[in-house]
């Protein structure tokens, strides 16, 4: 034993972890930690998952019993900055959460004036409180447009958004005035932001409360249900990333926010969804926590141990992490009722074994499941059931593993994208001709 609580295991120290859930999202990334011989424990205060990690984590009722015992807390969503913030102050050490930085991802018009504060190129915007006066402006200044929820967003309202096609903006007009009489029963504000076409793409990275963690991540997220960008919107179906030094489009967007996250202590990941063009680099949104699946998909692509890499960052020390050369890709495996909730539907699918038929678990990362009688079986309620994941020397090398990663599995009314990664050839000769990868 060491200080009490570190013990020395084959040469290695075995920290404890906490992991703190208002939802089942982290549990990936606490299995992975667990298996690096890892102490772990992890709280979800959402009833519906109640069972979701049964047999691969322990779990508890009352995390806060359980703060003295860990050596890291895990915050793995929004909404946990008030008492990470308050952890911090007292000596803990903290991965996830400041209230600097949940407001940065809840509230739009306050992420988009830091995005602007520090220097970031931001697309026009305007805010309004009822949708006569959008339909009003609209009106005056025809254009394509983008609606968008904002202030304190629930997440359940995060996926009504509506990308105007017509540059007279009528068809905008047109879903505002049909809509309007029920979204303003659940949309207080919104935004219209000038619509920009080009490149979507995400840089992250992680931040140890002092400065930003290298190399960063590039990602190209997939959010919509169907292939082709056809659907609603999911959290998301898929990413196609790979790591990188520093580069144009980390320069002009993330790194600016570095002297305001070291204000507010912030230590974890943070990421920012951008539309590239000839004209520039700009920044959508803010991711300030893990992304899912994005972080199963980084574990695909490094080789740094997660749990030493987690506690060096939560102690603000130097730490870069060990990565794969090439790409990955992860692909979201679902069942019915995603992305939607259905109580009835769920019913159904829950307890259902998923079959893999070569025995073979690689690149296969928790969603919503179990264990039972070593069997990985469905849990909860929201149909999330894996991550596939895999890499390659090219996008096409790791495409082709990861779907056949998926063929190997048989799961009643299972379904996926499959076409995450085909536009990547496009984007990525874009992004080079305009020196944004460099």
């Amino acid at each position: 034993m060491t200080n009490g609580t570190e013990i020395i295991t084959q040469g290695n120290i075995s920290r404890k972890f906490l992991f703190v859930s208002f939802e089942s999202l982290s549990g990936d990334l606490a299995w992975q930690i667990k298996k690096e011989g890892h102490e772990v424990k992890v709280y979800i205060k959402n009833e519906a998952d109640k069972d979701v990690y049964d047999g691969f984590l322990d779990k508890v009722d009352k995390w806060e019993e359980h703060k003295d015992w860990a050596d890291v807390i895990v915050f793995d969503d929004v909404g946990f900055g008030e008492v990470a913030d308050s952890l911090r102050a007292s000596g803990k050490l903290v991965i996830g959460g400041s209230r600097y930085t949940d407001k940065l991802e809840e509230d739009r018009e306050f992420g988009q004036n830091e995005m602007q504060k520090c220097g970031m190129v931001i697309l026009p915007h305007w805010d309004f409180s009822d949708f006569d006066s959008a339909i009003e402006f609209i009106r005056k200044n025809p254009g394509r447009y983008v609606f968008k929820p904002s202030g304190t967003i629930a997440s359940d309202q995060k996926g009504i958004l509506f990308l105007g096609q017509e540059d007279d903006g009528i068809d905008l007009i047109e879903i505002l005035e049909q809509n309007k009489k029920i979204w303003a029963k659940k949309i207080k504000r919104f935004q219209l932001q000038k619509m920009a076409v080009g490149v979507e793409v995400a840089v992250g990275a992680f931040f140890n409360g002092l400065d930003f963690t290298y190399p960063v991540c590039i990602n190209f997220e997939h959010k919509k249900l169907f292939p082709g960008d056809i659907g609603p919107y999911t959290g998301e179906m898929g990413t196609v990333m790979f790591w990188s030094p520093s580069n144009a489009i980390f320069r002009n967007t993330l790194e600016k926010i570095k002297p305001e996250l070291i204000k507010s202590g912030y230590a974890g990941y943070i990421d920012i969804n951008c539309i590239a063009n000839v004209r520039g680099i700009y920044p959508l949104e803010w991711t300030c926590r893990f992304g899912y699946p994005t972080i199963s998909i980084q574990m695909e692509g490094t080789t740094t141990p997660w749990g030493e890499f987690l506690y060096k960052l939560a102690k603000k020390e130097l730490v870069e992490l060990k990565t794969k050369k090439g790409f990955q890709i992860g692909v979201v495996l679902a069942v019915p009722p995603f992305p939607f909730d259905d109580k009835t539907e769920a019913f159904i699918y829950k307890d259902l074994s998923i079959i893999f038929k070569k025995g073979n678990l690689d690149g296969m990362h928790l969603g919503d499941v179990k264990m039972i009688n070593g069997t990985w079986s469905i849990a909860g309620e929201t149909g999330y059931v894996l991550v596939a994941t895999a890499s390659g020397s090219t996008v096409d090398d790791a495409r082709k593993q990861v779907y056949s990663r998926l063929n190997n599995i048989i799961l009643q009314n299972m379904f996926y994208r499959t076409d995450i990664g085909l536009k990547w050839y496009s984007d990525s000769d874009k992004l080079h001709t305009w020196g944004y990868l460099y």
